[in-house]
């Protein structure tokens, strides 16, 4: 069965961005160690769902190309400006919805909440995380943008999977009970 998942990379004090939105610790690694391990992901990724704070980052760095061929749900408020090339729809409001939608269009593949953190939050607050895999880079920021800022408890999590990469990273995968 196809599985909504927030995917992600934190620093281990659980941070997933510097306050203004600065990845540059996290692209400090690279992607080469990473890379065979996100296609396996991506290939079973039927759908994607962001914030229009990610989607402005991703807009901002290459703004002549988009990085998924799936169709992506970006939650915003703004009018916001598409890529020349992507499928994608804008979204206000129900995540309920918004899923059921994302998961018609992914089929028999999985839905992957990029985040940022607050979307991703919406999610685990309604119940419809299934899973979290969480990739923890060796580095502290000290503060910045949570990984899972919550307004509540999240339901019960299990230790499914690690795996470490070279250079000091480690993903753990959980499972939403």
């Amino acid at each position: 069965m196809p599985k909504v998942i927030y995917y992600v990379a934190s620093s281990l004090d659980g941070f997933i961005a510097t306050a203004d939105n600065n990845l540059d610790w996290l692209l400090q690694f690279g992607f080469e160690p990473f890379q065979a391990h996100y296609d396996r992901f991506i290939a079973g990724v039927g759908a994607v769902i962001m914030g229009g704070e990610t989607y402005r980052w991703l807009r901002a760095e290459e703004p002549d190309a988009w990085a998924y061929s799936q169709p992506c749900w970006v939650l915003t408020s703004r009018e916001e400006t598409p890529p020349p090339q992507g499928d994608i729809r804008f979204a206000a409001g129900n995540v309920e919805q918004v899923l059921d939608e994302a998961r018609d269009a992914a089929g028999e593949r999985n839905v992957w909440v990029v985040g940022g953190g607050n979307v991703a939050a919406q999610f685990a607050d309604a119940g419809l995380l299934d899973e979290l895999w969480v990739t923890y880079m060796p580095v502290a920021l000290g503060s910045g943008r949570r990984l899972l800022p919550v307004d509540r408890p999240t339901r019960p999590m299990q230790l499914v999977a690690t795996t470490q990469f070279n250079g000091g990273a480690a993903e753990l995968r959980f499972s939403v009970r």
